[in-house]
């Protein structure tokens, strides 16, 4: 049965340990596994506009010895004449993997269950599962174990951020907290899901209204843009409600006095974040979005493992 990662829970807590450890290696030697020596293709498929994630799979998929073929929906048959399964067992036969940065979950779904090679979920409206691997290094890096800790995400509980927090933290034994205007909770599914995984972990989740609460005592502060792609018409309402959720200087230090502040990038300053934090002593944003293309590779590398009909992966010596 192939494997595929396209939400965080797709994976167990062991399996998310090893897959962070791995990056913490390919991150001291960048050019030490090289599963995609041939060179092999690994196509990284857009329907949304993206920086990191476009720079960090190209990047690391020619680190890993591969060819990036990046594909714009704009520009390729999938959702038009072509449904996703079809493009999958097109895609399977030329390429080791399949990466996709699109709307819908279901379509990523559709695109897994049609084929033999891994698909990743690059974000989808749902969940970004690469960014919490990203994150969770950053924060392992900083803070050591993730067990234990306490992280805040502020702002769009309904989010894709929010809803990979709650899965991922879930699954690292962490305390997860995710404040949201009531219109704006997770889905109750997700949350479901996150709390049974918690109950493996000894981790937690909750669901509030306060960002002030939220945010006491908290090891991690989180937020992301309050206006997602597609989301642009929503603006002005938006700012209004979410006001309260912004992280200031004031709300982090309602968390602990070396508590860490991440933002998955694009910011807005002055409106989910202001300067003076996201510039400030206790953001790590920057190591957070270098972390991308370390974790991003590990995972690769982990998924060939997993899959023998990728046994390329052997070569590198994991």
């Amino acid at each position: 049965m192939t494997r595929h990662f396209l939400r965080d829970d797709d994976i167990t807590p062991a399996e998310q340990r090893q897959i962070l450890d791995l990056a913490v290696q390919l991150k001291r030697d960048r050019f030490q596994a090289k599963p995609l020596a041939g060179p092999q293709t690994v196509a990284v498929i857009f329907d949304k506009s993206s920086t990191r994630t476009r720079v960090s799979f190209a990047v690391g998929i020619a680190d890993l010895g591969g060819v990036p073929l990046i594909i714009s929906t704009a520009s390729s048959q999938l959702g038009g004449k072509e449904t996703a399964s079809d493009t999958a067992r097109v895609l399977e036969r030329q390429v080791a993997a399949i990466v996709w940065r699109t709307y819908a979950q279901a379509g990523l779904e559709e695109m897994a269950a049609g084929t033999r090679v891994p698909v990743v979920n690059a974000l989808s409206d749902d969940f970004h599962p690469c960014q919490l691997l990203a994150d969770f290094l950053t924060i392992r890096e900083h803070r050591g174990e993730l067990a234990g800790l306490t992280v805040a995400f502020l702002g769009d509980g309904r989010s894709n951020m929010a809803q990979s927090y709650l899965l991922a933290g879930a699954t690292a034994g962490m305390h997860v907290r995710v404040a949201s205007p009531a219109q704006y909770s997770p889905d109750a599914s997700v949350v479901a899901d996150a709390e049974r995984r918690a109950l493996e972990t000894g981790g937690s989740v909750a669901v509030l209204a306060d960002p002030a609460e939220a945010a006491a005592g908290a090891d991690v502060i989180v937020t992301d843009t309050w206006v997602s792609m597609g989301k642009e018409d929503e603006k002005a309402a938006r700012v209004k409600t979410f006001g309260d959720y912004q992280v200031d200087a004031a709300m982090m230090a309602r968390a602990k006095v070396d508590a860490l502040f991440l933002h998955c990038l694009p910011a807005d300053r002055g409106y989910e974040v202001t300067a003076e934090v996201i510039d400030g002593p206790q953001s790590v944003i920057w190591d957070e979005a270098e972390n991308r293309l370390h974790a991003q590779k590990a995972l690769l590398v982990w998924l060939f493992e997993q899959n023998e009909q990728t046994a390329p992966a052997r070569k590198a010596g994991f």
